[in-house]
């Protein structure tokens, strides 16, 4: 055993109990939502302290199953019409320069929510001209016009995660399909070749190198620009069982994979997730 200790690379410092609260006092005064939050990010501490977060629209309930996530499943409330500008007024008083804009999936709605993107988005670039925008969209069920509603008001980055490699879907995500979201992403570099295209895999959950490795080069088919890889981390006994911790060392080689197939930017670590230091990729690609 390392003298660090077994998966020391998980560990994470306990996060500022008042760097908490006063996130949490700013979300519930704008009745706003973070994924960080919703998901249990082991990273939310940090991302708090540097006045960075996930917001994350359509409400807080998905209608989706995945069996990794801790993002509640059920009916959802109806949409919050002061949602984007409330949005756009906590970025604000953030000072943010890179916000980061996700949500539940909503099979719902006739186009999933992505008029409320599109909507966030403009609020965002009225109130802080100056920042960038990157959305996390859920797949649409396919229906691209509606993600045409996002690219024309476009934001600087689109993130769909295809989460973990094609043989692992029906377990992984059993209301989802690899080909929708890799067409995803290749729909949105087709509509418009300027907005960088983003996704992410986890890995841990029984899958092997070589499909790693296929996901990768799935992915650069599709022309994304930017991956991002981390370690599954069990949110409740009610999710899948981590199979395998991956040391930071594998982590580091599929970093190395992907840089030499041709992506812009490979983030690769146990703790990354698809919103990590998000606004420091965008710095170094653009």
């Amino acid at each position: 055993m390392n003298k660090k200790g077994h998966l020391y690379w998980l560990r994470r410092k306990l996060p500022d109990q008042k760097v908490l609260d006063r996130m949490d006092s700013l979300l519930k005064d704008l009745n706003l939502h973070t994924v960080c939050d919703n998901a249990l990010c082991p990273n939310r501490g940090e991302c708090y302290k540097n006045g960075t977060a996930t917001f994350m629209i359509l409400g807080n309930i998905c209608t989706r199953n995945c069996r990794f996530c801790a993002v509640k499943k059920g009916v959802p409330f109806p949409l919050d019409p002061e949602e984007p500008y409330h949005i756009a007024q906590a970025a604000k008083h953030l000072n943010l320069k890179h916000i980061v804009i996700t949500s539940v999936t909503r099979d719902d709605l006739l186009d999933g929510g992505a008029g409320h993107f599109a909507q966030a988005i403009v609020e965002i670039k009225r109130l802080l001209p100056e920042s960038t925008v990157e959305v996390l969209v859920p797949d649409f069920n396919g229906f691209w016009e509606a993600l045409q509603k996002i690219i024309d008001v476009q934001p600087e980055v689109i993130n769909h995660n295809i989460e973990t490699v094609s043989r692992l879907y029906p377990l992984v995500r059993p209301k989802a399909t690899y080909k929708i979201s890799l067409e995803l992403l290749r729909q949105v570099k087709i509509r418009n070749k300027n907005i960088i295209s983003k996704s992410g895999i986890m890995v841990g959950l029984g899958e092997e190198k070589e499909e790693v490795v296929q996901a990768m080069k799935d992915l650069r088919e599709v022309n994304c620009d930017v991956l991002t890889i981390g370690q599954y981390l069990r949110p409740s006994p009610h999710h899948l069982e981590v199979q395998d911790y991956i040391h930071p060392e594998k982590f580091e080689e599929y970093r190395k994979i992907g840089r030499s197939l041709g992506f812009k930017y490979v983030a690769s670590a146990p703790l990354v997730r698809s919103s990590y230091h998000a606004g420091e990729i965008l710095r170094n690609i653009i």
